[in-house]
């Protein structure tokens, strides 16, 4: 899946040190609900872990070849909220460098579209921290409406006792 400035891709082992780069920065994973990296062997256990899915790609900037965050989605049965087997809970984060370019809206059309032509999802779902407003920024731009619902996110390693605010884009 592509765009002129991004390819979604399945991340590989030899991204750790790149990902480490990033994903160690304090301002991007607390904002996503995960701590920041401690070396790039956690990196790399991550990546043979929870990245290594169908359903996570790597965003790999066309310019760079590297990859600059991640974008997927969870099943039912992994998500946290409590969805029917025909939806799915989409997620992304985005390098520090690159945010407010467009570039985590561009990954998550090209999810959407996956999930609901390829997948055959009926809705997609998505939350938010209310203090990442550029978050849920990103899910109204392509087309997700604000359900009103703030609720917990308990499996988040970082502000699971913060509320997320829920939203949702039907097909």
């Amino acid at each position: 899946m592509e765009t002129d400035r991004i390819t979604l891709r399945p991340w590989h082992e030899s991204d750790a040190e790149v990902l480490f780069h990033y994903a160690s920065d304090p301002e991007v994973g607390p904002s996503a609900g995960w701590a920041p990296h401690k070396n790039v062997e956690e990196s790399r256990e991550i990546i043979r872990t929870l990245f290594n899915a169908e359903s996570m790609w790597a965003v790999e900037l066309k310019e760079t070849s590297q990859p600059i965050g991640c974008v997927g989605y969870l099943t039912s049965s992994k998500s946290h909220l409590d969805i029917a087997d025909d939806q799915c809970e989409v997620g992304y984060w985005i390098a520090r460098p690159y945010w407010g370019k467009g570039i985590c809206t561009e990954a998550l059309r090209l999810v959407i579209k996956h999930c609901f032509l390829t997948k055959g999802f009926t809705t997609l779902w998505g939350d938010y921290f209310p203090d990442n407003p550029a978050s849920g920024r990103v899910m109204e731009k392509c087309g997700f409406i604000d359900t009103g619902l703030e609720m917990p996110c308990s499996n988040l390693a970082v502000g699971a006792n913060r509320p997320v605010r829920v939203m949702k884009l039907e097909r």
